[in-house]
């Protein structure tokens, strides 16, 4: 029996997870200085973790500043060429 399409996902590890695994969350621990080597690895207290957007408004901000870039010298020549047909 094969496993279907629709369970064969190329980024499956890279989504969002609401749980973490324990080294993980050990990790995080002491990114904020709340664990140290001594403590043990049972009963680790919870962490907060947050799902981030932070790429997608940047991403989006770059694509509509490019789109912005592009437009400006076409509405620049325009006006020249309009300025030329007046003079001639």
């Amino acid at each position: 029996m094969s496993v279907d399409r629709s369970l064969k996902i190329k980024g499956a590890l890279s989504r969002h997870r609401n749980v973490l695994t324990r080294a993980e969350r050990i990790e995080r621990l002491k990114d904020e200085e709340r664990w140290s080597e001594d403590d043990s690895v049972l009963a680790l207290p919870k962490v907060a973790h947050y799902k981030s957007h932070t790429g997608r408004k940047a991403a989006k901000a770059e694509v509509a500043e490019e789109a912005a870039a592009t437009e400006a010298p076409t509405e620049a020549a325009e006006t020249t060429e309009t300025e030329k047909k007046k003079e001639g």
